[in-house]
């Protein structure tokens, strides 16, 4: 006789250890054989931006007035040796994602949307489209250990170098690229053969440390005539001995990626336990600007998880010069958009779940090479949500930092925040709300 009763008339607990997603991620590697890959970023429950809040000003500080105050959000950036730092009038830059990774007319969408609220977006692996420099006021040309596409006429193009020695979501692993998503174009721009499976280096072939960097640092000085400031990007780990090495190297701008930090493709298991939180990870870079005495002066970029206004603020607050979003601006190009729910669940997953990026099927057409899908993408249109999308956050920080009695972003400070759970308080080193207690402070 068949048992109607429910689960829990049944007694059924599920496993703390092994929950069915576990459970189900053993029995996919044992029909398969072979490890789990996807995109996005980690999406254990860690502590973030959201176990912070703010102490808006009422008697003991003094807030301004929206409408007849301001509280400027501008940002310079590079500005220790370079001749032309960057000059942004929104401290929300977009992070480097590849072409290959997205399509022609994605980059070209995060161009448009950067240009158009005065910000800088940033080319990823793989080299720099025409669409992209084209459409961008300011770009970011990053250099990899792959050096895909590398040219030294495009690191003179460019308003920015941006050295990746690590990103969030894998620290000390390389990037991959499956043959599906590496067109004839691609293919070219690569160098690669053409539909055939790439994983990148997981470090640069040409120095094995800090004094290797320097070194290589003074090169593309010399090869951009001293004009370009020189980001160094790493993923957060050992974030207070890499940002001083990286400011001992030379850099101009240290870029810190936390474990929320988003991919276009690794291994589940990486994006899950490798790094540290990006909560977690700017006290331990401030705190290593501070010593040096050049907090300010090396601008820091923070990346990894940051959704909306608030997170830009409470970064800032922690001590970040400017932030660099990854998924939130591909969500706001139309990625993981409802009106294609029925062609994601046919790839078996959902709008709001779809993390396939590497399989190259998205039907909104970003993150594909397919030239059908690529053809559903309207880049003027991608652009406009996009420069929305940016506008919102600024405004949203900005409202914040009025709050807190503050005439500029940068203003804000650890003292304007306070905890609501003891790994937030002990990672941000705030106090717990309602206390003057930072857990381990001291220690």
């Amino acid at each position: 006789m068949t048992d109607t009763r429910s689960i829990e008339q049944r007694g059924l607990r599920e496993s703390a250890t092994f929950d069915r997603t576990t459970i189900a991620a053993i029995q996919r590697a044992a029909d398969t054989g072979i490890y789990d890959i996807r995109g996005w970023g980690a999406k254990r429950k860690l502590p973030h931006f959201d176990d912070l809040l703010f102490l808006g000003a009422s008697m003991s500080r003094y807030p301004l007035e929206g409408y007849r105050e301001r509280c400027d959000t501008d940002v310079v950036l590079g500005s220790r040796n370079a001749k032309y730092p960057l000059h942004l009038d929104t401290p929300v830059t977009i992070a480097g994602m590849s072409f290959g990774a997205l399509s022609a007319g994605a980059k070209e969408a995060l161009g448009r949307g950067a240009s158009e609220v005065g910000t800088s977006t940033t080319t990823g692996d793989g080299g720099m489209t025409p669409e992209e420099r084209g459409q961008s006021k300011n770009l970011v040309y990053q250099y990899l250990p792959s050096r895909y596409g590398m040219n030294p006429d495009d690191l003179r193009r460019a308003d920015a170098i941006e050295i990746v020695l690590g990103q969030g979501a894998k620290p000390g692993g390389g990037g991959m690229l499956l043959g599906q998503k590496i067109s004839e174009r691609v293919a070219s721009m690569r160098t690669l053969p053409q539909g055939i499976d790439q994983r990148s280096a997981c470090r640069h072939p040409d120095w094995t440390g800090p004094d290797d960097l320097a070194i290589k640092i003074n090169e593309l000085r010399e090869i951009t005539d001293w004009e370009k400031p020189i980001y160094v990007k790493v993923g957060a780990t050992r974030t207070y001995y890499d940002v001083k090495l990286a400011v001992h190297s030379g850099a101009d701008v240290v870029v810190v990626d936390g474990m929320q930090g988003g991919t276009a493709a690794t291994q589940d298991v990486f994006i899950e336990h490798v790094g540290i939180p990006t909560l977690a990870a700017i006290p331990q870079a401030v705190q290593a600007l501070q010593e040096l005495g050049v907090h300010r002066e090396v601008q820091l970029i923070v990346s990894g998880g940051i959704r909306n206004g608030a997170d830009v603020a409470k970064a800032m607050a922690l001590g970040a010069d400017a932030v660099a979003i990854g998924t939130a601006a591909l969500i706001a190009l139309g990625d993981n958009d409802p009106r294609y729910a029925a062609e994601y669940e046919a790839l078996g997953s959902a709008a709001g779940y779809y993390d396939d990026f590497q399989d190259g099927k998205d039907p909104a057409g970003i993150s594909t090479q397919d030239p059908e899908l690529s053809a559903r993408f309207d880049p003027v249109e991608g652009g406009r949500r996009l420069a929305n999308f940016l506008r919102v956050m600024t405004m949203e920080a900005q409202t914040i930092a009025r709050a807190c009695g503050k005439a500029h972003l940068q203003h804000l400070e650890p003292e304007d925040l306070v905890a609501i759970t003891i790994e937030a308080s002990a990672m941000a080193r705030v106090p717990l709300a309602g206390t003057s207690w930072i857990p381990g402070a001291g220690f």
